[in-house]
């Protein structure tokens, strides 16, 4: 009898620890989620307020806006939706994406862009367009600038597109997006982006680029093969890392 009574209090206290635990974890979860949705909701709030009340004075800036307005949407839709905390920082994502618009927006109407916006570590290994570039690429003239101009009225912040990376620029049309719509680049997109970008400074090579490499990215990855060879591998990973976080939670001050 001693015994039997041992065992349901033994059963007992495991599946109210059970219990327990679960409860914490859900709890824990539920802080997470409602700390990232409140994160998420002020970022939206801060785009929100420049797209109603910002309004662009040239193709440039009025085309910038039109892609801040986009996000702005998006990332409306995206909180409504949003259940775990990863789907709240993608609402975050979306919301800087669309801040990032907005600064390039300002800079092209001679605005000052506001503070510095959270930095983001695929767009700083992306690269930057450093010159004006033009070239024809099958019959089709392309453009790409470090400034907004009345031939290069599209931006793009930077950051990775199906994989690759696309470098911060203005360009004469978004060559991206079909990418970005399909999940996937088409055939003559490496011959695009090696005559657009060949020789510029901090930008992969068309073939690295088509392997989704950054800059300096390909021959880190060959040279840590390499080392291996010798007895043990010394870092096959090198240059394939996530670098973090680099500082989701700052704050966009003036805007």
């Amino acid at each position: 009898m001693g015994t039997a009574i041992t065992l349901i209090v033994l059963v007992l206290l495991v599946v109210g620890g059970a219990v327990y635990y679960a409860k914490a974890r859900a709890a824990a979860n539920q802080r997470r989620l409602d700390d990232a949705k409140a994160d998420a909701r002020r970022w939206v709030e801060r785009l929100g307020g420049q797209v109603l009340n910002l309004s662009g004075n040239d193709t440039p800036s009025q085309q910038a806006m039109a892609d801040a307005a986009e996000r702005y949407n998006a990332a409306g839709s995206q909180m409504e939706q949003a259940q775990t905390e990863e789907q709240a920082k993608l609402v975050t994502a979306t919301a800087l994406e669309g801040l990032y618009y907005v600064r390039a927006a300002r800079t092209a109407m001679g605005m000052d862009p506001g503070p510095e916006l959270p930095a983001d570590a695929e767009r700083d290994r992306a690269g930057a367009v450093t010159e004006h570039r033009t070239v024809d690429v099958e019959g089709r003239t392309y453009e790409a600038s470090p400034e907004p101009g009345s031939n290069t009225p599209h931006y793009y912040p930077g950051g990775r597109v199906a994989g690759r990376p696309v470098p911060q620029g203005w360009y004469s049309e978004p060559w991206w997006k079909p990418a970005l719509v399909a999940g996937a680049w088409g055939l003559g997109s490496m011959f695009l982006f090696g005559a657009m970008f060949s020789g510029m400074a901090g930008i992969p090579d068309a073939q690295a680029w088509e392997s989704g490499y950054d800059a300096g990215q390909q021959d880190a990855v060959e040279g840590g093969g390499d080392a291996g060879d010798g007895g043990g591998d010394m870092g096959g990973d090198m240059g394939g890392g996530d670098m973090g976080d680099m500082g989701g939670g700052m704050d966009f001050g003036g805007f």
